[in-house]
């Protein structure tokens, strides 16, 4: 392959740039490319040639394909087009330069993998920061323990954008547009490149990410966020944090470091430096470059040369960005803690502190909100001993949740003493699963629990029963306690059910905690209640609704065990006395126990998702009379690694519930 053709689909936005670099390219005869078609719904504004000749335009690519047979396809569209004007250049023959991010969803970039792979195709995703010359260098130098062992990889960047960034397209600051996730917040497009990056150099690139950690909050009149941050771990357990904000006080270049034992790393990815800080000694900066995607996309075309930026290299990436996708709504920054300026290039809001606070999550691996910014703070439940680190368990109070998911409070991220994070939050499997809260198929054909319903002899569906768990007020907030009332609301908003609910911390020891929810749950609605399950409505198995806590998803499936009893079929359904799910690695192990004499059964989940709950409705519906009153209790030890059946078992017996005391004192 001598001259390698290529078509660009988007000459407009971020197109510009890549038109104005092809040209150029073309205007030698010595060039390994040339441009011989550009896609658009909008034309150029002038016929475009090159010294080769007159490059061809079309408003749909099969027909500009059609004309010309390029090559290559360089697709610089919006997001949502991705994956079908991939599948348009698949079709055709061609090889891909994939704009960043290269789709909306983690499944539709499986869907894009597997195209790829079926065509045997190349394909190069535009993360440019991926081919810096200095990456392999900074993975040498750790590798050969320059700066000690790593201990933790961050991302940060500051930038100022107006209003009139947010403009500058439909899709921009928008999360979806006609239905189609494009997911344009702060870490997944201006700072996407942060978050990549960062992966890439902690050897967490290449596989899904789980126990993402997000805070995602908007200054501006957007539908997405503008200041965010995350924190993940990887395999190895080595955390990776990325912060940024559009709100800054000053524009900054982003920054990747790797921070070791004896000292740090730090990748400026925009001025292509890299600098090693070691104590003692003075800091060094020495320059790289930038090998263009293109460039070595066409290298890999005519000689070989491996691809810098394959689409396997950012499924880390990918499951940050499908992890904010089904996040909810990002927090709206207080106009308290903004300062708004009206400029010629916009409205400008700057966050206040923002420039320190991310600053201060990148260098001490820490959320927003650990990190004390004022408008960052969440209700949590801190260590019960007073030791310093990350909240065990934060609030959320679920108002951001879609109607169809059954809005209602949960606990999420949960977290092992170590910092684990051990619960989810709408996983793309079950998106109503929300992370560790109350929840029942069904009250009086009311559905709390979320998505479709199953309706017997038809199977599941997607009905307008959704009723929603509204918060009241706060019984207690002190120390280790959160208390509240809630109001259980049908959907056209009649209360049914009106509840106490207790959050409680214990201390076990230094390695577990134990977390307590009591309810306290008493029917206001003036008629008999039913409370149900798709078990009692023909289907067996499925007898869930009552406490449920969804944990983490993994490549494999954790085990599942009890006191002599082993395996998820044996558990399910069950009253063992405990239940415990430990992770397939051993970084984190829960057991549920509920107290006192009466059990509800076990639901329990492992090799299609990892969930456990109880069973108010196991079998048979639950009658609860006009003004009665259900009481439920559950102690769940979350512990760090993987202790054996009799280490839980002791650990077990020395629990002493505190719930109903939590509640007495705050009613």
């Amino acid at each position: 392959m001598s001259t390698v053709t290529v078509a660009l689909a988007g000459i407009h936005g971020h197109g510009r740039s890549h038109l104005s670099r092809l040209l150029r390219a073309s205007e030698s005869q010595d060039s390994p490319v040339s441009l011989v078609g550009v896609c658009d719904r909008v034309p150029p504004h002038a016929p475009l040639s090159t010294p080769r000749g007159a490059v061809a335009y079309d408003s749909e690519l099969e027909a500009l394909l059609e004309r010309t047979g390029a090559d290559i396809v360089l697709i610089a569209t919006p997001i949502h087009t991705h994956l079908p004007l991939t599948r348009v250049a698949l079709a055709h023959g061609c090889h891909l330069l994939l704009e960043k991010p290269p789709t909306g969803s983690f499944a539709e970039f499986e869907e894009l993998r597997a195209a790829v792979r079926e065509r045997g195709a190349a394909c190069q995703i535009g993360f440019q920061s991926l081919g810096s010359t200095a990456i392999p260098v900074m993975r040498g130098l750790v590798a050969n323990g320059e700066i000690g062992e790593v201990r933790a990889v961050s991302g940060q960047g500051t930038w100022v954008r107006t209003s009139r960034y947010f403009e500058r397209a439909d899709w921009a600051g928008r999360r979806r547009l006609d239905g189609h996730d494009v997911v344009d917040g702060v870490l997944t497009n201006p700072f996407a490149h942060a978050v990549a990056t960062a992966l890439a150099v902690a050897g967490a690139g290449e596989a899904p990410a789980s126990g993402i950690e997000l805070e995602l909050f908007r200054a501006h009149d957007i539908e997405s966020d503008d200041t965010s941050c995350l924190r993940l771990r990887t395999a190895a357990g080595v955390p990776v944090t990325v912060a940024g904000t559009l709100c800054a006080a000053a524009d900054t270049s982003p920054e990747v470091t790797v921070h070791g034992s004896a000292g740090t790393l730090t990748l400026a990815y925009k001025r292509d430096t890299l600098t090693l800080r070691r104590p003692g000694r003075e800091p060094v900066t020495t320059e790289y470059h930038s090998v263009d995607l293109l460039e070595n996309l066409t290298a890999h075309l005519r000689s070989g040369e491996p691809l810098l930026c394959p689409p396997d290299s950012v499924t880390g990436f990918m499951s940050v960005l499908d992890a904010v996708r089904r996040a909810p709504e990002p927090r709206p920054v207080p106009l308290a803690h903004q300062r708004v300026l009206s400029q010629e290039g916009g409205i400008r809001r700057i966050v206040t502190g923002v420039d320190t606070t991310v600053a201060e999550s990148a260098r001490r691996g820490a959320l927003f909100s650990e990190v004390g910014a004022p408008w960052a703070t969440r209700r949590v439940l801190p260590h019960p001993d007073g030791a310093e680190g990350s909240a065990l368990a934060e609030y959320n109070d679920g108002g951001g949740v879609d109607t169809r998911l059954s809005p209602r409070p949960y606990l999420h991220p949960v977290r092992t003493r170590g910092g684990v994070v051990v619960s989810e939050q709408l996983p793309e499997d079950h998106p109503h699963h929300l992370g560790v809260g109350l929840a029942i198929a069904s009250v009086s054909e009311v559905n709390f629990w979320g998505g479709r319903t199953f309706v017997r002899d038809r199977g599941p569906m997607l009905l307008a029963d959704h009723g929603r768990q509204d918060h009241l007020a706060w019984l207690r907030e002190e120390d280790t306690v959160l208390a509240q009332e809630l109001s259980w609301l049908s959907p056209g908003g009649r209360e049914l059910l009106r509840e106490e609910r207790g959050w409680v911390a214990h201390d076990v020891e230094p390695t577990a905690w134990a977390l307590e929810l009591v309810t306290r749950l008493r029917n206001t609605s003036g008629e008999e209640l039913v409370i149900g399950s798709p078990a009692t409505k023909g289907r067996p198995g499925a007898g869930y609704g009552g406490f449920f806590w969804r944990a983490p998803i993994s490549t494999r499936a954790p085990r599942c065990f009890g006191p002599g009893i082993v395996g998820e079929g044996a558990l399910h359904g069950s009253t063992a006395g405990w239940l415990a799910m430990a992770s397939a690695c051993g970084r984190w192990t829960l057991c549920f126990h509920q107290p006192g004499p009466k059990r509800d059964p076990w639901f329990l989940r492992a090799t299609e998702y990892p969930g456990v709950g109880t069973a108010l409705a196991w079998e048979h519906p639950l009658r609860l009379a006009a003004g009665g009153e259900l009481r439920r209790d559950l102690l769940v030890l979350v512990c760090d690694g993987a202790p054996d059946t009799d280490t839980l078992s002791g650990l077990v017996e020395r629990l002493t519930p505190q719930g109903s005391e939590a509640l007495t004192v705050g009613s």
